[in-house]
């Protein structure tokens, strides 16, 4: 008996926690059972010859709204080619319609709903000692000669029972570790399926720090906590915090979701402590309008939330990513302005506008009718229009959901945009006009590379800036690029540098003898400097506009873990002068 649980996730980075718990769960089992990992990008026939040629008996596909589609299309068409194969589905996309599926699809056995492990494992005794009758499964909906049979629903899970999923690393070698302590939601946020399950459960600690300290011996890049609200309970949240404050090995990312107005003082003084770059927050926010917050059954302070993400910022250690939700009830056109501007005074680093996915099982899709709520037949089943919100309204939010991408979450644009802003009443104005010249331009379908985005950015500037701030504009464009990329072909928008090139020149020929401001670039001449560096000559400062000539070394060795940005070092023209001075006294 073989036995293939397959994962077609996202993105290559995204790995499947899901199928490594249910391998792990059914040890007893294991020499049955094989991993198979794709992604939405595979071509389905690539897919499917790689499932023909593994020549499984029985095969699981775990099912989410970005693959439902190629999951049903693959189903149909490995059960041509393997006419015996026993094909199951399980995963949130399913669990809630499972009898509408086995209808749709007559050669599906069945569907795994809700928690997985015990039902796997029930299955594969099933299958492999005869000793189950799949009558006997828990969590099961399932299809045979008699009809569609809906199984009793077992016990939950106690989360220190499931065994630690992770073995080989070398998999997940630029990938990204998903790690869950807990599950279950207390919250009952209309929109949300972790809401349907309210029993919290936490997994033991010394188990978490064992399964942590796994995860930085090994210096894996990135573990994100799949916990649905991380900080939930003080006790849990804290031990974490400080084990790996204590045990940071200079490398690893941690990512927890968390209720920001959850956070103690103690908490917030622990996080301020941070590696910067150790740890990473994202906060749902959703929206700011109190009414609607009432509706979708959320309990959250706004002005608490305002004052801690401040707090979080203070030593600007940690990466911010707040979210906001388009489409909710009694949200319309300007009232998510306002709850845009809220978010976006609150400095994220990351801004993520989203759209209402209506999901089979929630309290939302349920109340559809009261809220004329129509949305997309197919996955994702993102909102079309609500009484409060039009087609039209929800067209121009997603304009400027690709600006705020391109321009603000990409941290490509930070002194531009903050210069930009200035000439528009609210941020959302300007992202809003940025969005409406994209569409003029004839850029809307049209992906930008990076330099182009640039230069549209520039043409967009010299429509809305008077000239003598448009200049100082420019210098902004130049030095975003340069604190990102050491670019060597000069962008067409950046002034010549012929004026400064003896001085440039000059600076680099002292820095190889003198390592005043490079002393990490031992060995390297001059030239090997000016490559591995970038030296560039502003009017005025970019970033503090104070009005004095000056020049700015940007050293790509060392970065901003959380921007990514290069280090700038300021340097005063006069002084520049004195090193060609110096140079020219020698020669």
């Amino acid at each position: 008996m073989k036995f293939i649980l397959t994962a077609i996730n996202a993105k290559y980075i995204h790995s499947n926690l899901a199928i490594y718990d249910l391998k792990a769960y059914c040890q007893q089992y294991k020499e049955h059972i094989e991993l198979a990992e794709y992604t939405i990008n595979h071509n389905i026939e690539y897919i499917l010859t790689d499932l023909y040629r593994k020549n499984p008996d029985a095969v699981a596909f775990s099912c989410y709204i970005w693959n439902i589609a190629i999951v049903e299309v693959l189903i149909r068409e490995i059960y041509k080619v393997l006419p015996d194969i026993k094909i199951w589905l399980g995963g949130p996309e399913v669990s809630y319609r499972a009898e509408a599926l086995l209808k749709q699809h007559p050669y599906l056995q069945g569907v795994m709903v809700g928690e997985g492990e015990q039902a796997f494992l029930q299955l594969m005794e099933h299958y492999i000692t005869k000793d189950r009758a799949l009558s006997e499964v828990q969590n099961l909906v399932y299809q045979d000669n008699e009809g569609i049979h809906k199984n009793k629903q077992g016990p939950l899970l106690a989360l220190s029972e499931v065994p630690f999923p992770y073995e080989d690393m070398e998999k997940f070698e630029n990938r990204i570790i998903y790690y869950e302590s807990s599950r279950g939601c207390p919250y009952s946020c209309s929109y949300c399926l972790s809401s349907v399950e309210k029993k919290l459960r936490f997994r033991n600690l010394e188990l978490v720090e064992k399964e942590l300290q796994f995860f930085l011996d090994r210096k894996v890049k990135q573990v994100k906590f799949v916990d649905r609200t991380f900080n939930v309970w003080h006790t849990h949240a804290m031990a974490i915090w400080q084990y790996i404050f204590n045990h940071d090995n200079g490398v690893t990312n941690f990512h927890f979701e968390i209720a920001a107005d959850l956070l103690t003082e103690e908490e917030i003084a622990l996080l301020q402590q941070m590696r910067p770059g150790l740890v990473q927050l994202e906060i749902g926010i959703q929206s700011t309008n109190r009414q609607t917050i009432k509706e979708i059954c959320r309990t959250m302070d706004i002005g608490k939330v305002s004052q801690v993400v401040k707090e979080i910022h203070k030593n600007r250690n940690i990466h911010v990513h707040l979210d906001l939700i388009a489409g909710l009830p009694y949200e319309d056109y300007y009232s998510f302005c306002q709850s845009f501007n809220d978010v976006y005074a609150m400095e994220p680093d990351q801004l993520q506008l989203g759209f209402l996915k209506v999901l089979s099982g929630t309290d939302m899709l349920s109340k559809k009718a009261e809220y004329g709520l129509v949305f997309h037949d197919t996955p994702p089943y993102e909102v079309l229009f609500t009484d409060w919100l039009s087609y039209q309204d929800i067209i121009l939010l997603k304009g400027v959901e690709e600006m705020v991408e391109i321009y603000y979450n990409s941290a490509q644009f930070s002194a531009s945009i903050k210069r930009l802003q200035a000439y528009f009443t609210t941020p959302f104005a300007m992202y809003y006009a940025l969005a409406e010249f994209y569409r003029d331009q004839g850029f809307e379908e049209k992906k930008q590379n990076r330099l182009e985005n640039y230069n549209l950015l520039r043409i967009f500037a010299e429509k809305v800036m008077p000239e003598i701030e448009y200049g100082k504009f420019v210098e902004c464009l130049v030095y975003d690029l340069y604190v990102r990329e050491n670019r060597k072909s000069r962008p067409e928008f950046a002034k010549s540098i012929e004026p400064y090139k003896k001085i440039i020149k000059a600076f680099y020929q002292t820095e190889a003898k003198e390592r005043y401001y490079l002393p990490d670039y031992q060995g390297f001449d001059g030239k090997q400097l000016a490559r591995m560096t970038h030296l560039e000559h502003f009017s005025c400062h970019p970033l503090t506009e104070e009005k004095q000539e000056i020049f700015l070394l940007f050293d790509y060795n060392k970065r901003n873990p959380l921007s990514y940005d290069a280090a700038v070092i300021e340097l005063r023209k006069g002084d520049l002068y004195a090193f060609t001075n110096h140079i020219e006294e020698k020669g």
